[in-house]
């Protein structure tokens, strides 16, 4: 796919000590050839300097006695055979610390906001690390409201576990992960890291600007690896991120929201960097190390004692097949999953979350409290019911149903509205200033509507509000004023 660059070698670019130089080029992927020393280990950082801005390329086999195949995490444009190439001897780093909270960085921690040098003495960790052992892992049961209704009622976050946002194109996975990382740092005043997997750069310019306009930044480490960078940068940013996370969780103790955004280009750029090493292809063309490459990445995302990483994730589902093999890997390590769907997106209700395929393990009466558990199995019965009969009411009409049904039906329609919610980040886009819903109230407005008094409300005075206060106070307004006698 990618032609050779058959340039002359450079004769006097020979290898020395610790040094090799360039022998093949192809795209993303370079072959580095060395003299007679040891060969540079598995991912082993190695640099070329003789470029406007210094290139670093990551070992990933050895394909010689004197030669490596490496991935490049910045262009290789440009790039010609016999060029000397650095081994530093080490795995790649990126700087950590308080240092890093209200910067952007790229893959290798080099900075991309025009700010000011970071300090000299600010800490660096390799990128590549083990997990925590089963010894000190901690399982938290404290829940994580994020002020969304629907994902408080049916898919509610927990502290130091791991969730995960579903989605096609175009369906609101990057707005509700805007909207969930406005809520949390507004309510959790923690640290917060972003990576951004194969991002846009206009997305990346406008959560910077967000953030500044919030006030949030000063708390939040920003790390991307944009999708014009080649694959070996959205490939390993994820990591980058991970890196800034477990420094705040085991040195400073402190809680983190980390925020990906999207892991499906990750495994995506994994398959990239696969097919360039010439590796086979498996099930779907994705790589055949997918499974390990996923677990290596989700198994590093633990809580110990002390400090937690609470993980929150876009995943892009591709052509919303949702047994597609990258989505069912990732899936496997979640213990909360939100659904998006398009027919719902189609429909006007914002957020798309799917209130039926949607789940968490973390709904469990044990954790959440029985009448939440009794208030969300309710309200998931009353919807079921309700998608059994759409095609009997799209055929013969609601005046077809039973009573019984017939008033089912409407109470599932004013669920799924009451459910829906403007947001923050939104309010630029829509003028509706957004909501952001306590738990209490949102079980308190969804058993009202299950106990019947919502029955004689229009089902528009549910739609796109906060409480059940604001619904009463709409339909107060709506409703024909008594002529006096």
């Amino acid at each position: 796919m990618f032609e050779e660059t058959n340039l002359p070698r450079d004769q006097e670019s020979q290898p020395t000590a610790g040094a090799g130089f360039v022998c093949a080029v192809r795209g993303g992927v370079v072959d580095v050839e060395f003299g007679d020393g040891a060969l540079p280990a598995l991912e082993t950082a190695l640099t070329i300097g003789e470029r406007p801005e210094s290139l670093v390329l990551e070992v990933q086999a050895h394909t010689g006695s004197q030669s490596v195949r490496c991935v490049a995490l910045h262009s290789t444009h440009g790039l010609a055979r016999g060029v000397a190439v650095r081994n530093t001897g080490k795995p790649l780093d990126v700087p950590v610390g308080e240092a890093v909270l209200g910067r952007l960085l790229d893959v290798t921690g080099t900075l991309r906001d025009h700010g000011p040098e970071l300090p000299a003495d600010t800490p660096r960790w390799s990128i590549h690390r083990a997990p925590p052992t089963l010894e000190v892992r901690t399982r938290g049961t404290d829940l994580f409201e994020t002020g969304i209704k629907v994902i408080d009622l049916l898919s509610p976050l927990v502290q130091g576990r791991k969730a995960a946002i579903f989605g096609g194109a175009g369906v609101g996975k990057t707005v509700l992960v805007m909207e969930l990382i406005h809520a949390m740092v507004e309510r959790y005043k923690g640290i917060s890291v972003f990576a951004g997997v194969g991002e846009r750069s206009r997305e990346g310019h406008e959560l910077l600007l967000d953030m500044r306009r919030y006030g949030t930044l000063n708390n939040t480490a920003m790390i991307f690896g944009q999708m014009n960078e080649p694959p070996g940068a959205r490939w390993r940013v994820a990591l980058s991120a991970l890196t800034i996370a477990e420094y705040f969780r085991d040195v400073r103790r402190q809680n983190v929201l980390l925020l990906m955004d999207n892991v499906f280009r990750f495994v995506q750029a994994g398959a990239e960097v696969s097919g360039l090493l010439g590796r086979f292809p498996s099930r779907v063309g994705y790589q055949p190390t997918l499974a390990s490459e996923v677990a290596a990445l989700q198994e590093r995302i633990a809580s110990v004692a002390g400090a937690s990483v609470t993980a929150i994730e876009a995943v892009y589902v591709p052509a919303d097949d949702f047994t597609d093999p990258a989505v069912t890997t990732i899936a496997t390590h979640l213990e909360s999953q939100i659904m998006l769907s398009r027919a719902m997106a189609a429909e006007g209700m914002y957020p798309a979350v799917d209130p039926l395929t949607s789940n968490s393990l973390l709904l469990d009466p044990s954790i959440v409290g029985a009448e939440h558990y009794r208030i969300a199995e309710r309200v998931r019965e009353a919807i079921a019911r309700y998608r059994g009969l759409q095609d009997v009411i799209a055929l013969l009409g609601l005046d077809e149903l039973s009573a019984e049904d017939r008033l089912l039906v409407g109470r599932a329609r004013r669920l799924l509205r009451f459910l829906t919610q403007p947001f923050i980040v939104t309010e630029s886009f829509t003028g509706i200033p957004g909501r952001s819903v306590t738990r209490a109230e949102t079980l308190k407005g969804c058993h009202a509507i299950l106990e019947g008094e919502c029955d004689a409300w229009a089902e528009k005075s549910l739609y796109m509000i906060g409480t059940l206060d604001e619904a009463r106070e709409r339909e107060s307004a709506s409703s024909p004023v008594e002529a006096k006698p």
